[in-house]
């Protein structure tokens, strides 16, 4: 005892574990890299991310100045007020003042009509970067007459060319140049609302400035000489606020882009880490095979004298050095992949984002490889400590693994734990975080449940009166040193990834790929002035076409919540979601009646008012809970200088995928019939080319209506949504190629639990032809239950993030999931044959020297 006490308290070998573990691993070198191969590409997608992030980021701090063009920027949607005018006259040792507002504009060239976004420019804005034209003169030539900047999208779209015309209003310009880029514009800003540029001192000449016009007022500022410029925000804000003006500086620019691409390299890192996960269940169920085997060896130590623990350093010693090697790998893949970032990214950009390695993400991803590799790899390490010397004689694993051993649930707390931590650093809400990682744990649960019913299941189903082959095929899926729960958890998740990516996907697409029908509106005149509702009503009946709507809008502010003006709102800290209410100019509406996209959800509608002191009015649901209001909260309007008090009647729900007039307010009839208003009006166009002759004829007779052509909008939103699926497919690729590598290890890695059984068959006479048909039975049973219960599972997880995170109509493509099932059927089935060819290349005396 005193021997035996002495040799359990000696020392560690450092060296001496070091040396076994690279001695035990001569062998098994390729099979362990097998293994970590699952946790390169997620490893690499992680890396590429964060070296993504941290470029912008980079970027962002050396750009922010052109991203706003001055050094201060005020805006508001309203002209400036005469008490703030002679404060805005003081600042800057250089201005600029531009108008911008949506309008339509003629083409007289090509006879083309387009909605675009019209700035009124008038000084040296920008004074950081600058209009990026062809030719580079025209940014500054254009300011000199009526000249105008044409965005390039729209010069392509008309086949313009540098000195012909375009009609803004009553005024006609002429082309000086093509805008290329403005300060802070994106290619998909640019698709979206296209920008044409004309001088400030025009605008009043082209008409376009009518009594409901949505206009934004932008002042821009430049120093000259060094200023404190926190401190001058800080005199101005409670100054702006008062007359509800915004200001923008560098540094709150900088701030707000390099939040919003935070956000973007966040989500596009959960993505990531969804692939990492994935091959982390790779390598749980590759480390538990290959510890399996080792068993016969780990015993021979112990009789060696090897205590447990050390056995157990020498295998987590190979594993954090293949971990490492897997991740240096993935390491190098990710900074090599984060060169395409820019390219795929680029539409969405407003800077140029360089491609410098980073070696504080390289840093990340190795280390974040090696953690996950060692803790996925920790639950079937652990079962080294209860090898005995005794299991030289007696090779049952399943005494080895068991349940109660307290370090088996430390690991498992420890995996749910970080996956947790890191999904909340994604996210930042715990809550998110907590569904995350439940919803991994349920599919998990599921697909380990329904390994188990089929082990179950084999054994009860199978008949004597089957054939021998069939008999075989189904007997694998229980007999010993099955691999039924760790591949169907393996593909299954595999396919649950693969279909989730897909459903959603094609979710999103759907949801925004609007069609018009024979039966509803796609096209939409608004800023229509009162005295020209009945001629455009007449046009449109000209042109044969129907008039589907007319609705009345009148423009108004909210003065007072429950009594409460905005700055007796800001003393009260718990009506902080109320505040915004007063900063913004509403569109609202009157009638009598719900339209066919509204329902109510709380109250009851009042059509018509009655003769109460307060108008009965009809909140949309959603924004009624985002501002926190309710049902008999009471309202100040003032409607263009007239008060008017009402009380919430009842809220609305709002099916804002149809193609028709939408309000956030609608009063009843009775009320609003005499204030200023403008009208939106709604009509069917039957084809594109009826569409281009209504749109000229509309845009000629009255230039200051403006249009919005669905079928246009659909071509828009068809390329937006190109873009997006390119990065959807793009970022989805990490976690199909993971999933593919999973599959390849999981079915690779029970080849070597296969050769003893196969030699056996073959020495007792079994064929070649039946022993592949065993095979091919076993893992047909494998991948198809694996590839329909993972396509179940993501059929669900689909429906719940569409339901409550996307908030948009639950549908599934059947046909690629069916592709998906399939694939990994078929896929599964080739690599069990193809191991197969391997192990029937073996002589049959391979079983008596048991050298696997």
């Amino acid at each position: 005892m005193p021997e035996q006490y002495i040799a359990d308290k000696r020392a560690l070998n450092i060296r001496w574990l070091f040396e076994m573990a690279w001695r035990d691993s001569r062998k098994n070198r390729s099979r362990l890299l097998l293994f970590i191969s699952s946790i390169i590409f997620g490893i690499a997608a992680l890396v590429a991310i964060y070296s993504f992030g941290y470029n912008v980021k980079n970027d962002v701090d050396s750009q922010a100045a052109t991203l706003i063009g001055a050094d201060l920027t005020i805006s508001s949607n309203k002209p400036a007020d005469k008490s703030i005018q002679p404060l805005l006259n003081t600042l800057g040792d250089r201005r600029s003042q531009e108008r911008s507002f949506a309008s339509m504009i003629y083409f007289p060239k090509g006879n083309g009509t387009r909605l675009v976004q019209v700035r009124a420019l008038q000084g040296g804005f920008p004074y950081y970067g600058a209009l990026e034209t062809t030719p580079s003169s025209a940014g500054i030539d254009f300011r000199n007459g009526k000249k105008a900047l044409v965005d390039q999208t729209l010069m392509l779209q008309f086949h313009s060319n540098i000195n012909d015309l375009i009609k803004v209003g009553n005024v006609t310009f002429l082309i000086a140049g093509i805008l290329n880029k403005a300060p802070g514009q994106t290619n998909i800003s640019a698709g979206i609302a296209p920008i044409v540029y004309i001088p400030l001192q025009y605008l009043e000449q082209t008409g376009l400035q009518q009594k409901g016009s949505r206009i934004n007022y932008n002042y821009y500022f430049k120093y000259d000489h060094v200023i404190d410029m926190p401190k001058l925000v800080k005199e101005l804000e409670p100054k702006l606020e008062k007359v509800n003006m915004n200001y923008d500086t560098i540094n709150t620019r900088k701030e707000s882009t390099g939040r919003s691409f935070e956000n973007l390299t966040d989500f596009l890192s959960l993505i990531g880490f969804i692939a990492l996960l994935l091959g982390c269940v790779g390598v749980a169920s590759a480390i538990h095979i290959y510890i399996r085997e080792k068993i016969a060896s780990i015993a021979i130590m112990r009789c060696l004298g090897v205590r447990a623990r050390e056995a157990f350093l020498i295998y987590l010693i190979q594993i954090i050095g293949i971990g490492l090697l897997g991740s240096v790998i993935g390491a190098v893949l990710g900074s090599l992949i984060q060169h395409l970032m820019p390219l795929i990214f680029k539409d969405f950009l407003p800077i140029t984002v360089s491609t410098a390695i980073s070696w504080m993400a390289v840093g990340q991803g190795i280390l974040l490889g090696v953690i996950i590799s060692v803790l996925f790899a920790m639950l079937p390490l652990i079962a080294i400590r209860n090898i005995s010397p005794l299991n030289t004689l007696r090779m049952s694993y399943e005494n080895i693994n068991l349940l109660r051993d307290p370090l088996r649930w430390l690991v498992y707390t420890l995996i749910v734990g970080f996956i947790m931590v890191f999904t909340w650093f994604q996210l930042h809400s715990w809550l998110g975080s907590l569904f995350f990682t439940l919803g991994i744990l349920v599919a998990f649960l599921i697909l380990t449940l329904t390994a188990k019913a089929l082990m179950k299941l084999a054994k009860m189903v199978l008949n004597n009166s089957w054939s021998y082959l069939w008999r075989q095929g189904f007997a694998n899926l229980y007999r010993p040193n099955n691999q039924t729960i760790i591949l169907i958890v393996s593909i299954g998740l595999s396919t649950t990834f693969i279909c989730t990516l897909f459903f959603i996907q094609s979710m999103l697409i759907r949801q925004v790929n609007i069609t018009a029908t024979t039966n509803s509106a796609n096209m939409i005149l608004f800023d229509v002035q009162t005295i020209q509702k009945n001629p455009i009503a007449t046009l449109t009946a000209q042109y044969h076409l129907p008039m589907i709507q007319q609705v009345p809008v009148v423009t108004m502010r909210i003065e007072k919540v429950n009594g409460k003006t905005e700055a007796e709102m800001k003393k009260d800290t718990t009506n902080q979601g109320v505040r915004h209410l007063f900063a913004n100019e509403f569109r609202a509406t009157y009638r009598d009646t719900l339209s066919a996209t509204e329902k109510i959800v709380d109250g009851r509608w009042q059509g018509k008012a009655g003769k109460a002191n307060e108008v009965p009015v009809s909140v949309e649901d959603r924004f009624a809970k985002r501002s926190h209001l309710k049902v008999g909260d009471h309202l100040l309007f003032n409607v263009q200088g007239a008060p008017l008090q009402a009380v919430i009647a009842s809220t609305r729900s709002i099916n804002w995928s149809r193609m028709q007039t939408n309000f956030q307010i609608v009063f009843p009839k009775g009320v609003l019939e005499d204030a200023p208003q403008f009208y939106a009006m709604l009509t069917h166009l039957p084809s594109k080319s009826a569409s281009a002759l209504y749109q000229r004829a509309v845009v000629k007779q009255f230039p200051n209506v403006s249009i919005i052509d669905l079928g246009q909008l659909l071509s828009v939103l068809d390329d937006l949504l190109s873009k997006v699926a390119d990065i959807i497919k793009f970022m989805g690729a990490f976690s199909i190629i993971t999933g593919i590598v999973v599959l390849i290890a999981s079915v690779r890695i029970s080849k070597y639990q296969r050769i003893q059984e196969s030699v056996l068959l073959r020495t007792m006479g079994a064929s070649r032809r039946q022993i592949l048909t065993i095979t091919a039975l076993e893992y047909f049973f494998l991948g198809a239950l694996s590839a329909l219960t993972g396509t179940l599972i993501a059929y669900v997880g689909s429906w719940l993030l569409a339901k409550y995170s996307f908030q948009i109509p639950f549908s599934a493509d059947i046909l690629p999931a069916s592709g998906i099932f399939l694939a990994i059927t078929v896929l599964t089935v080739a690599i069990g044959l193809l191991n197969s060819r391997g192990i029937l290349n073996k002589p049959p005396l391979e079983i008596l020297r048991r050298d696997v």
